[in-house]
């Protein structure tokens, strides 16, 4: 196979999956909700994940504290628990890195907040045991995940799940949900100011 055919078959896969986020609409919508009315009680969200998806956690919080389409409104308390080298590098060595997640989330999470976790896999055990730490808190816990459900939906009030089990092609879609949730967010909180 050439690489004309590798690449056009790709972007086709890739624009089948993202297309096919349309089914989850009810859900995102949902995340969007949760979110803005964590922000609304003074409430923030903490978003973790691994590889990817730790990349993801740190795009997220940076559209949500500096701005997605609307400069003018304040920033909003997000936080990626994937940029503290010394706090999972510690806890990674002093426990396990299953813990890396949990140990912030324990620190750093409060009644009201939101914990976001991003898994391609739907498995990751330290975001697994981060959301079942959050969940024991009475916060909010949603999931960003592929196909693979079962053990995340256990601990967590709302799953979002792309229709793939190809990591790239899922990681893809959660780029899109990503941007999604930041507009909705930014939509809800300047109707709720009228």
């Amino acid at each position: 196979m050439d690489l004309d055919e590798i690449f056009s078959g790709a972007i086709d896969e890739s624009a089948k999956v993202i297309l096919s986020l349309v089914e989850v609409i009810p859900q995102i919508k949902r995340a969007c909700e949760l979110i803005a009315e964590s922000f609304e009680i003074g409430g923030k969200v903490l978003i973790f994940g691994n590889g990817g998806s730790a990349a993801d956690a740190q795009h997220f919080s940076a559209e949500l504290v500096g701005k997605f389409r609307n400069p003018q409104r304040k920033a909003l308390p997000a936080i990626a628990l994937t940029v503290d080298t010394s706090a999972l590098t510690a806890i990674s060595n002093d426990w396990d890195f299953e813990y890396v997640f949990e140990r912030q989330i324990e620190a750093l999470g409060e009644k009201g907040d939101v914990a976001f976790g991003i898994t391609t896999s739907g498995k990751s055990k330290n975001v697994l045991r981060a959301l079942k730490k959050a969940k024991d808190m009475s916060l909010t816990t949603i999931a960003l995940v592929g196909q693979h459900t079962q053990d995340i939906s256990r601990f967590s009030d709302l799953v979002i799940s792309v229709r793939s089990s190809d990591t790239q092609r899922i990681q893809e879609a959660h780029s899109v949900v990503i941007h999604l949730i930041c507009e909705g967010i930014e939509n809800i909180m300047s109707s709720n100011k009228k």
